[in-house]
C-alpha cells in the first residue's frame, strides 16, 4: 500500500450512475465469488491447504457456490432495498421472523452459532436488542452480510455504519457490531473510487479506536506489505479454536485487500490461502476489491460460476441473485430523498498536525479517530450507541487472556457452525472440521 499521506481524500458521491452500478455489481458479485472460492478452505490451516491443493488459484470443486455468507448478504440487501435509510430494528426483527425464524429451515439450520442463537431467542419471543444476547454475539456473522450497506450508502461511510448497526442489533453486540461497521464503511468508501489506504481509514474511523476490531485491523494493514503470512501471524491467536471471531476475520480480510493494493484476484486468493474462516474473509475481501475495481475486475470464469442462491441455508432466498440485489440497492439509493451525509473530505489528522495521520507501520500505533462530519457542523456525525456500540458481552477479554468456555470444537477446532452431517455439504463442497 502506498503511504496514506500521499493518498487523495475519499471522493464525494457524485460519480455517474453507470459507475456506481458497476461498482455495486462488483462488490456483491465479488462477495459471492470470494465466498465460493474460500468455502473449501474453511477451517483449514495454510499448511493443510498447501498439502491438499498447493496454492489455491481458482475453484477447487466441480460445483462452486456461495454459502450462508452470500445468502445472508442477499437477505440484508433485500431488506435494505425495501426500507433504505428509514431502516429500524423493528424492520430487521420482522424480516428475521418473516424470512427465517417462522419458516422451515434448510440443511444449514440457520448457519453459524450467532445466527442459531438469534433464531432461538426470536422464537422464544425475545426482541432486539435482547435477541442479540447469546454466546456468539461477537462473531463475523454481521461482517459477512455488511457489504450491501456500503453499496447503498456509497460515499457515506458513517451512514453505512449506522445502517449496518441497526441490522446487527437483532443478532450481534460489541465487537460483532464493530466488524460489520468496518466492512460497511470500507465498501462505502470504495464505491466512490477511494484508494485502498482511504478505504482502510474509513473503516477505522467508524469503530472505537481501542476496540479489539480496530487493534486487529491496524495490526493487519501495518504488515500487509509483507504478505499473507505476516498478516495471518499479526492477527490470528494461536490455539484459539473458533475462526468466526469478527476482529480476526475482518482484519484478515482487510489485510488481504491491503496486501493486494485492491487488486481483486490477488486480494481474494490471499484471503483464501490464509485459511481460518476462509469463505467469510474472502467474501469480505472480494466485496472491498469488487467495489474498488468494478465488475470487470472479477475473472470471467469465476463470475460465470455464480448463479442464483440455492437456499441451502435460507430457503426464502432461493432463486435470488446477488446481481439483482445490487441493481435494487442502486435503484433504492438513487430514489432516496433524504439529505446527503457527507464523507470525509480529508483523512483524519493527528492533533497539532496539518497532514493526514498515516496508517500505522507497526502494531500499537495510533489510528484515525474522527468520524465524518455533517455539512455545516464541526462535531462528528454520531453513530448509534445502543445497541450498536455496546460493550461486548462475549468474550469479556481477548482469548489470549481468558478463553470463554464455548462448546468443544471438533477435531482441532474450526469455525463455530451448526450444520448437518459431516462430509459433503448441500452445496457440494467438502468441508473439514465443523460443518457449515
Amino acid at each position: 500500500m502506498s503511504s496514506i499521506v500521499c493518498t487523495p481524500p475519499v471522493p464525494a458521491p457524485d460519480e455517474p450512475a453507470s459507475e456506481l452500478r458497476d461498482r455495486a455489481r462488483g462488490a456483491l458479485l465479488g462477495l459471492a465469488v470470494g465466498d465460493a472460492l474460500g468455502a473449501p478452505a474453511e477451517n483449514m490451516k495454510p499448511s493443510e491447504i498447501r498439502a491438499r491443493w498447493g496454492r489455491i488459484t481458482g475453484y477447487v470443486t466441480d460445483n462452486p457456490a456461495g454459502t450462508d455468507d452470500t445468502e445472508y448478504a442477499i437477505f440484508s440487501g433485500l431488506l435494505l432495498a425495501r426500507h433504505g435509510s428509514a431502516l429500524t430494528p423493528a424492520h430487521v426483527e420482522a424480516a428475521w421472523h418473516e424470512w427465517i425464524a417462522d419458516r422451515a429451515e434448510g440443511p444449514f439450520k440457520g448457519a453459524g452459532f450467532s445466527e442459531r442463537g438469534t433464531l432461538e431467542n426470536l422464537r422464544r419471543g425475545l426482541a432486539a436488542p435482547i435477541s442479540a444476547q447469546h454466546r456468539h454475539a461477537w462473531s463475523d456473522g454481521l461482517a459477512m452480510r455488511a457489504a450491501p450497506f456500503g453499496v447503498f450508502a456509497a460515499g457515506r461511510p458513517a451512514e453505512a455504519a449506522r445502517l449496518v448497526a441497526i441490522d446487527g442489533s437483532v443478532s450481534h453486540e460489541g465487537e460483532g457490531i464493530y466488524g460489520g461497521q468496518a466492512v460497511a464503511a470500507g465498501v462505502a468508501a470504495a464505491m466512490v473510487g477511494a484508494p485502498p489506504t482511504a478505504v482502510v481509514a474509513a473503516a477505522l474511523a467508524v469503530v472505537p479506536d481501542d476496540s479489539w476490531t480496530a487493534r486487529s485491523l491496524r495490526r493487519a494493514v501495518s504488515v500487509a506489505h509483507r504478505g499473507e503470512r505476516a498478516v495471518r501471524s499479526a492477527v490470528v491467536i494461536g490455539g484459539y479454536p473458533w475462526t468466526d471471531l469478527a476482529p480476526e476475520a475482518v482484519a484478515l480480510a482487510f489485510g488481504a485487500y491491503a496486501a493486494a493494493d485492491g487488486d481483486f484476484r490477488e486480494a481474494v486468493l490471499t484471503a483464501v490461502n490464509m485459511g481460518r474462516d476462509a469463505d467469510t474473509t474472502a467474501a469480505v475481501a472480494g466485496a472491498l476489491a469488487g467495489a474498488t475495481r468494478g465488475e470487470a475486475a472479477i475473472p470471467a470464469e469465476w463470475a460465470a460460476a455464480i448463479g442464483p442462491a440455492r437456499g441451502s441455508c435460507l430457503p426464502s432466498m432461493a432463486g435470488q441473485h446477488v446481481l439483482e440485489v445490487a441493481e435494487r440497492l442502486t435503484s433504492a439509493a438513487r430514489a432516496r430523498t433524504e439529505p446527503e451525509v457527507s464523507t470525509p473530505t480529508s483523512l483524519p489528522t493527528e492533533p497539532g498536525h496539518s497532514t493526514p495521520a498515516s496508517l500505522p507501520t507497526e502494531p500499537g500505533h495510533s489510528t484515525p479517530t474522527s468520524l465524518p462530519t455533517e455539512p455545516g457542523h464541526s462535531t462528528p456525525a454520531s453513530l448509534p450507541t445502543e445497541p450498536a456500540l455496546s460493550t461486548p458481552t462475549y468474550p469479556p477479554t481477548e482469548p489470549r487472556h481468558s478463553t470463554p468456555a464455548y462448546p468443544p470444537a471438533e477435531s482441532g477446532g474450526g469455525r463455530a457452525r451448526v450444520r448437518g452431517s459431516r462430509g459433503r455439504s448441500p452445496l457440494g463442497v467438502e468441508r473439514s472440521g465443523v460443518q457449515r
